[in-house]
């Protein structure tokens, strides 16, 4: 049986509806200033076993799409819309994250002595500032709410993003920056969506919808893995959030969930009226680059979105299309 987590008394709902509680909603207009975006966190202490052997000794958000790591594509688009600091929540053998991101003397001096001006442009382009990027370990695998926990220091009273470096979006504006358009026009808790078919929903943690603007809608509650009769709507969540730091509070619970793991969706729900709360219908494809089969499209896909690779891609697929 699916389990709807919002609240259904009216007592209940008297505490989590600002709408209803005159003190609270003062509360949260009084502060409603907006705070700037400014801070990511990326949960990247997967083992990456479906890849295996490749990720015997290489995590597997190094593992590249064209010519780039999924890790420098989370960056990117992170810094895109805003991101200035960074806190990687990472597990044993996740040295190669932060070394992708430190300055490499040696390799520069020899691209700079052979002429390689483009490939060093690149590497300069994609360097991070000093003090950009931090790291926390997860010392157990407890889930995605226990690594968001694991970052509480860094996240402190400030409104966060979450990239889930899996998850990988093709599109014309930057999935993130879709997002932060959202938080600084309402506010409050934002996260990326998408429909996924019916019958698949018990797959996904589903919304249960209210209000829809155009691409935007008010989530009034979180469903976890509902069956396709149950199921309130077939929009899931991917990897893109905009969370206010209250979460940490109850992640700070640690109450086990699905998979006797702490659940970044519970903890989510419990937000769920005590500030506005949307999903997002984002424009743009996205690609589960934790499946083979997702990772596979994702090479063809970002291939041909490349005006310096997209005829010669067209060319060799044509050797293929015909299996």
């Amino acid at each position: 049986m699916a389990l709807i987590l919002r609240c259904r008394n009216s007592a209940a709902n008297a505490v989590l509806n600002p709408a209803r509680t005159p003190f609270r909603a003062a509360t949260f207009q009084e502060s409603h200033l907006i705070k700037p975006l400014r801070k990511a966190v990326l949960p990247v202490a997967g083992l990456g076993t479906r890849f295996l052997p490749a990720t015997k000794a290489m995590p597997k958000e190094m593992l590249p799409v064209v010519d780039k790591p999924l890790i420098q594509y989370a960056v990117d688009e992170a810094r895109a819309a805003g991101i200035e600091q960074f806190c990687m929540v990472t597990g044993r053998g996740k040295t190669a994250l932060i070394d992708h991101f430190d300055i490499a003397f040696e390799l520069e001096a020899t691209l700079a002595e052979r002429g390689k001006r483009e490939a060093l442009d690149v590497l300069r382009e994609e360097a991070m500032p000093p003090g950009a990027i931090t790291t926390v370990r997860q010392q157990v695998p407890l889930g995605l709410g226990h690594a968001i926990w694991c970052a509480r220091a860094f996240i402190g009273e400030d409104p966060f993003a979450i990239l889930l470096p899996d998850d990988l979006v093709l599109s014309q504006t930057p999935c993130l920056q879709q997002l932060a358009d959202v938080y600084h026009s309402t506010g409050g808790n934002v996260v990326a969506v998408t429909e996924v078919p019916r019958e698949q929903t018990n797959r996904y943690g589903i919304l249960d919808i209210g209000q829809t603007d155009g691409n935007k809608v008010e989530v009034k509650g979180l469903v976890e893995k509902p069956a396709p009769k149950d199921a309130p709507s077939n929009l899931s969540i991917i990897g893109r959030y905009i969370l206010l730091p209250e979460v940490v509070k109850f992640l700070s619970m640690m109450e086990r969930g699905a998979g006797n793991e702490v659940q970044l969706t519970d903890a989510m729900a419990k937000m769920i009226g005590h500030a506005p709360f949307h999903g997002l219908k984002f424009e743009g494809k996205r690609f589960d680059c934790g499946d083979k089969i997702g990772f596979l499209e994702a090479q063809i896909a970002f291939s041909l979105a490349r005006p310096d690779l997209n005829a010669a891609v067209r060319e060799f697929l044509k050797h293929y299309t015909n299996l």
